[in-house]
C-alpha cells in the first residue's frame, strides 16, 4: 500500500505525544526504527480483529519464504540494515479478499490479499510485488513521509492508515476510522510519491536476481495489472490506484532487463500453480463457483490441458470438494494430483499436505497422519510450520500430543509471535494435564496478536491457578513476569486511545 499524508491536527497534539513518550513530529525528525515498529504494532492489532485475515499455514509459509529470500538479498546488497532486520516484525498477513492488493505497514508488516495471489502467473510475479513493498520498508519511505508532516502525530497517522485500508473495501468504514479525536482527515486514499514508487521499483528490481527470481516477473506483473486496468477495473484492483502504473515506469522496467536477460518470463512452477489455486478457492464464498472448480477435472477438455493446468485444476477441485464436504471426490482428485507431481518434491509436498487436510476434515486422523510421511517421534520445528500444525491436529485426537510438544516449544521459542502455534501448544499441554502451562500459552497467543486485555485476563487466571497449586514455581514466576509486561502494554494502549 502507498502512503501520502494529508489532513489537519488540533493544536497541541505534539505536546500530548511527548507527555506519553511518543515521537513528536513537530521538529521534522524521522521516526526511529523502534518508534516505527511501535506504530506498526498499533495498526496491526486492529487488523488481527478483522475476520477476513486468515492464518493459512500453507499459503503463509509460501509467501513468507519468498519474502525471506528477498530479505536475504537486501541484506547482502546493503539495502536492509541489521537494526531493521532485528527490530522490525517482517510478518505476512493474508487477507481473504478478492481485491488485487498488497501493502506495507510501519515496522515491516506486510498485507497480501488472496486476490493478488490468485492473478499472479508465476512466483516471480508475486516476488516482484513483495520486492516492491519490501523496498518501501528498507528505504524508510513511511518514516520519511512522516518527517514531512509537521503537525501530525504517529497516533493520528495510524488512524489514517487504518482508514485507508478500510476505505479500499468500504468507503464509509474508512471515513469513520479516519476521523479521530485528534485528527480530521480529508483524504480517503494515501499515496506514496511517484518518486518513492520509482525508487521501490528500482531497488525491488535489483533484489530479484540475487534472491533467485527472474526479473522478468516485474514486467510480467506490470503488464498483467495494466491490462486489467484497461479492461476490467471495477474497483477490485486497488493496487492499480495506490501504485500508479505509468508508461514511464513500465518502460523503465523493460529497459532494466537488458538484452542479455531476454524477454520471456520463465514458466510457472507446479507449486506456484497450486498456491494460486488455493488462493482462488479460499477466497471464494460462492457455492456455485466452488462446484465449477470441483467439476473441472471431469470436463471433456481437461485431458488436453497442459500438465501445469491439470495440476492447478486438480488442486482447486480437491480443495473445493473439501469445502463442499465431499471427501471421497476430493481423494480422487488428490490421487491424480500426486501422480502428476511425483517427480516434483515441492509440489508433491503440497499435495500431501492437502491430502492430510482432507483426511483430517473427514475424521480419519490415522490416514491424515500417514499422509504427512514422517516419523512423528523425530519431528522438529524445522520440518515446516504446515507439517507441524497438521501433525499436532492429528495427534491430539489420538491422545499422542506428547510426541509433538518439544517441536512446538521450539517453534514458539524461535517465533514468539506465532499465535497459532501458541494456541496449539495450549491444547497439547491441556491433554498432558498441565493446565498452568496451557493458560500461559493462551495468554502468549493473545500477546502475539497485541490483544493485551485478553492476555492480562489469561495471565491472571494463571496466577489464580498457581496459588491453588496448579503448577510449579518456575512456571508461576514466568506468568508473574509476563503479567507485568502485559499490564504495562495495556496501559500504553489505553493512553493511545485517550490521545485519539
Amino acid at each position: 500500500m502507498a502512503l501520502c499524508f494529508g489532513g489537519a491536527a488540533m493544536h497541541g497534539a505534539d505536546v500530548q505525544a511527548q507527555s506519553y513518550g511518543l515521537p513528536s513530529l513537530g521538529d521534522g525528525q524521522s521516526l526511529t526504527t523502534a518508534q516505527e515498529r511501535k506504530l506498526g504494532d498499533r495498526i496491526i492489532r486492529e487488523l488481527y480483529r478483522d475476520p477476513d485475515y486468515l492464518d493459512d499455514a500453507v499459503l503463509t509459509e509460501y509467501v513468507q519464504d519468498i519474502l525471506a529470500s528477498l530479505m536475504k538479498a537486501a541484506q547482502q546488497r546493503g539495502e536492509l540494515t541489521e537494526e531493521q532486520a532485528e527490530r522490525f516484525a517482517w510478518r505476512i498477513l493474508l487477507g481473504r479478499d478478492k481485491q488485487v492488493n498488497a501493502f506495507a505497514l510501519p515496522g515491516a508488516y506486510f498485507g497480501v490479499y488472496l486476490g493478488l495471489i490468485s492473478v499472479t502467473g508465476t512466483r516471480d510475479e508475486l516476488a516482484s510485488v513483495l520486492a516492491h513493498e519490501l523496498s518501501h520498508v528498507t528505504q524508510r519511505h513511511i518514516a520519511r513521509l512522516i518527517a514531512q508532516q509537521d503537525r501530525l502525530t504517529p497516533l493520528m497517522i495510524g488512524s489514517m492508515l487504518l482508514g485507508a485500508l478500510a476505505a479500499s473495501r468500504s468507503p464509509d468504514a474508512g471515513a469513520a476510522m479516519m476521523v479521530g479525536g485528534q485528527a480530521l482527515v480529508q483524504q480517503t486514499q494515501l499515496n506514496f510519491s511517484r518518486d518513492m514508487e520509482r525508487e521501490a521499483d528500482r531497488i525491488g528490481f535489483g533484489l530479484m536476481q540475487p534472491a533467485g527470481y527472474a526479473q522478468q516477473g516485474f514486467v510480467g506483473m506490470f503488464d498483467r495489472l495494466q491490462q486489467a486496468n484497461r479492461i476490467n477495473d471495477k474497483g477490485d484492483w486497488p493496487y492499480l490506484r495506490s501504485h500508479p502504473l505509468t508508461t514511464q515506469r513500465i518502460a523503465d522496467m523493460r529497459s532494466r532487463l537488458g538484452k542479455e536477460a531476454g524477454s520471456a518470463e520463465p514458466p510457472a512452477t507446479l507449486e506456484h500453480l497450486m498456491m494460486v489455486a488455493r488462493a482462488r478457492v479460499l477466497m471464494q464464498t460462492n457455492t456455485q463457483v466452488l462446484r465449477q472448480y470441483a467439476d473441472d477435472p471431469q470436463d471433456a477438455g481437461f485431458a488436453a490441458k497442459s500438465r501445469g493446468q491439470k495440476v492447478g485444476g486438480l488442486y482447486a477441485a480437491a480443495l473445493s470438494e473439501l469445502k463442499l464436504q465431499h471427501p471421497d471426490r476430493a481423494r480422487a482428485s488428490i490421487a491424480a494430483l500426486k501422480e502428476l507431481t511425483r517427480n516434483d518434491a515441492a509440489a508433491l509436498r503440497k499435495a500431501q499436505l492437502l491430502s492430510a487436510e482432507v483426511e483430517l476434515a473427514a475424521g480419519d486422523v490415522s490416514a491424515a497422519l500417514a499422509q504427512l510421511d514422517k516419523d512423528t517421534q523425530k519431528i522438529t520445528a524445522d520440518a515446516g510450520r504446515p507439517e507441524l500444525m497438521a501433525r499436532a491436529q492429528t495427534l491430539l485426537p489420538l491422545q499422542r500430543a506428547s510426541e509433538i510438544t518439544g517441536a512446538l516449544q521450539t517453534r514458539v521459542a524461535a517465533h514468539p509471535d506465532d499465535a497459532g502455534a501458541w494456541m496449539m501448544l495450549a491444547r497439547v499441554w491441556r491433554q498432558q494435564n498441565q493446565p498452568l502451562r496451557a493458560v500461559r500459552a493462551e495468554a502468549e497467543a493473545q500477546m502475539a496478536q497485541h490483544d493485551y486485555a485478553a492476555a492480562v485476563d489469561r495471565f491472571k487466571a494463571g496466577q489464580d491457578l498457581a496459588r491453588k497449586g496448579g503448577g510449579d514455581f518456575y512456571d508461576a514466576s514466568i506468568i508473574d513476569t509476563r503479567l507485568r509486561e502485559a499490564e504495562s502494554a495495556l496501559r500504553e494502549q489505553a493512553s493511545d486511545r485517550t490521545l485519539n
